[in-house]
C-alpha cells in the first residue's frame, strides 16, 4: 500500500513527538534513579525475575528485553494495533537516553545529599516521567511494552488510566518483591504517583498533539 506524502509526514511527525516524550520521560527516570531511593515498579519485577533465575550468564538487561518481548508477543494475540514503530524505539532507545542524562547529572548527585533533597528529586522525576509518558502515549506512534500493559487494560476495561496504572505498578512491585526484588520508598512513591499525574496531563497533551498533527 502506497502512502501519500501527507501520511508519511504525519507518521514522521508522530515519531518525532514520541522521541521528544521518550527523552523527557527518561530524564525523569534518571532523576528517579540518581535519587537512589529504590527503582521503579517494572524494574523491581525485572530484578526479582533476574534474582530468581540466579544465573550469572543472564543479566538484568537480558531479562528486561525478554519480558518486553513477551509482552509484545501477548499483544500480538490480544490486539496488535497497540504495537507501532514507537514500541521498538522505546525498547532500544530508553537505555542510551538514561546513560546520557546519568553522565550529565551524575556529578550533581555524587555528594552526600539529604533525604529531603533525594525525595524531592524522586518526586520531580516521577512528575517528569509521567509527563513524558503521556506525550509518548498520545503520539499514537507506539508505546513502550511496560507502559502498554496499563494502556491496554485501561482501554479494554474502559477504566481511568491513572487507577489502572497504580494497580499494575503495585502488581509489578509485589510480584518482584516476592521473587527477591528490592523495594524502596522511591518505588512506593512511583507506584502511587505516576498514574494519577499522567491522568492529569493527558487532556492537555492530547490537545497539543492534535494541534501539531493535523
Amino acid at each position: 500500500m502506497k502512502l501519500s506524502k501527507n501520511k508519511i509526514k504525519e507518521i514522521l511527525l508522530r515519531v518525532l513527538i514520541l522521541f521528544i516524550g521518550l527523552t523527557i520521560a527518561h530524564f525523569g527516570v534518571t532523576l528517579f534513579l540518581l535519587a537512589n531511593l529504590g527503582t521503579d515498579p517494572f524494574n523491581v519485577l525485572i530484578q526479582g525475575i533476574h534474582r530468581m533465575i540466579g544465573s550469572a550468564a543472564i543479566t538484568h538487561g537480558t531479562v528486561h528485553i525478554a519480558v518486553c518481548l513477551l509482552i509484545i508477543l501477548i499483544l500480538l494475540f490480544v490486539d496488535r494495533s497497540y504495537i507501532g514503530i514507537g514500541t521498538v524505539i522505546c525498547m532500544f532507545c530508553g537505555g542510551p537516553i538514561i546513560d546520557f542524562f546519568s553522565m550529565l547529572l551524575g556529578p550533581l548527585f555524587s555528594g552526600d545529599l539529604s533525604l529531603f533533597v533525594r525525595i524531592a528529586a524522586n518526586i520531580a522525576g516521577c512528575v517528569i516521567l509521567a509527563f513524558g509518558m503521556t506525550i509518548v502515549i498520545k503520539s499514537e506512534a507506539g508505546t513502550g511494552p511496560n507502559d502498554l500493559v496499563a494502556v491496554v487494560i485501561s482501554d479494554k476495561l474502559k477504566k481511568p488510566f491513572g487507577i489502572i496504572r497504580v494497580i499494575v505498578d503495585l502488581v509489578f512491585t509485589g510480584s518482584g518483591y516476592l521473587m527477591g526484588g528490592t523495594v524502596g520508598i522511591g518505588t512506593v512513591i512511583c507506584a502511587f504517583f505516576v498514574g494519577p499525574v499522567a491522568n492529569f496531563f493527558f487532556p492537555f497533551v492530547e490537545r497539543k498533539v492534535k494541534s501539531i498533527v493535523k
